[in-house]
């Protein structure tokens, strides 16, 4: 298995992207493989024999990150992530996989960046009904060339990673839809992929095995520290899972951001269409809000980053401002309970009566 990586996702750096994808266009009609520059794509793209799937789509993915693309039905999601492992080839743009340029590559180049570097997780599990839980997970092993000694022994550590001990024998239709999905991630995470792209994973489950799954992934990814882009139309999902969203319409990028940034300010009616819903004492931070600090000490503390929901009980048993401090301890102001019960009303007035 992997070991652990430390990875600051917040350095905007270059060595700290992944991937990269630069003016992405896919266009379907007449002739769309014969346009070569944007002047021919914005054109075509207006031509009713034309469907525009994305239209010059722009990103940077960083490592060690949870990047969510979400959108409604038909705003390009899933079109955007095939196009980014050439499943589905762009007809226009480049994308920068560790500063390489994955369109350039030929067909035997791209299928070992496939079977080495990245691995999907699909909505509907797309396990082999005719083997095993053990079978599925080693397939890109087996696939790969691996030996069988390696092979068992990946499958043993991840059977028990995504919590699956003592059903490696059992087929699929033995499983729940949560326990069949755990298959599918232990079998993309087999290869030790550098990247998982996962295309609304969690969306065919019900609620709270959805939240269960959440909770799996983001346990995962705290020791794992992938690279992932995760697909989805849930907007509580994208805040709960994503260190930053992209939020996308008729192909097009809308906005892209923290969960913070977007849930407080919303691009327009689309955007704020899904954060209307949203608990915001849950995406927003304690240091949005604080105020500047009064002390130089403070008893009692609380991390920046930290959700206003996590940290109100510490803020309400202290009877006292509490300090925010910064990832490296140093004291960036304070929050008391009037702080957090004004952001509590600020969001109740903005929200439109029922």
């Amino acid at each position: 298995m992997v070991s652990d990586m430390k990875k600051d996702t917040r350095n905007t750096s270059e060595s700290s992207v992944k991937l990269s994808c630069l003016n992405i266009w896919k266009l379907y009609g007449p002739h769309a493989d014969r346009l070569r520059d944007e002047e021919q794509l914005r054109a075509a793209a207006n031509d009713p024999r034309t469907f525009a799937a994305l239209r010059d789509v722009s990103l940077n993915v960083r490592r060690g990150e949870i990047f969510v693309v979400m959108g409604l039905s038909g705003s390009g999601k899933s079109t955007l992530l095939r196009c980014l492992t050439r499943l589905i080839e762009p007809s226009f743009g480049e994308i920068l996989l560790d500063g390489v340029n994955v369109m350039s590559l030929p067909a035997k180049d791209l299928m070992e960046i496939r079977r080495h570097k990245m691995a999907m997780v699909f909505q509907h599990f797309a396990l082999l009904p005719h083997l095993t839980v053990a079978e599925n997970i080693g397939l890109p092993l087996r696939i790969r060339g691996d030996s069988s000694g390696d092979a068992q022994r990946v499958v043993s550590e991840l059977t028990a990673l995504v919590g699956l001990s003592g059903m490696s024998g059992r087929l699929p239709h033995q499983l729940s839809g949560g326990q069949q999905q755990r298959v599918g991630l232990a079998r993309a995470l087999a290869g030790n992929p550098e990247f998982l792209l996962l295309d609304e994973p969690f969306s065919a489950l019900d609620p709270l095995i959805r939240r269960e799954l959440q909770d799996e992934l983001i346990r995962l990814q705290s020791r794992l520290h992938k690279t992932m882009i995760f697909v989805t139309h849930d907007f509580n999902e994208a805040v709960r899972l994503g260190d930053r969203i992209v939020i996308m319409k008729d192909g097009r990028v809308v906005q892209s951001g923290t969960p913070e940034e977007i849930v407080t300010a919303p691009a327009d009616d689309y955007v704020g269409s899904f954060v209307s819903g949203v608990d915001q004492t849950r995406v927003i931070t304690c240091g949005r809000i604080a105020a500047p600090a009064k002390s130089e000490t403070y008893p009692v503390t609380v991390d920046a980053r930290s959700k206003v929901a996590d940290a109100a009980d510490a803020v309400a048993t202290a009877g006292r401002p509490v300090g925010v401090i910064d990832d490296n301890g140093e004291l960036k102001g304070e929050i008391d309970a009037g702080a957090v019960l004004r952001m509590v009303s600020a969001i109740r007035l903005s929200r439109p009566s029922a």
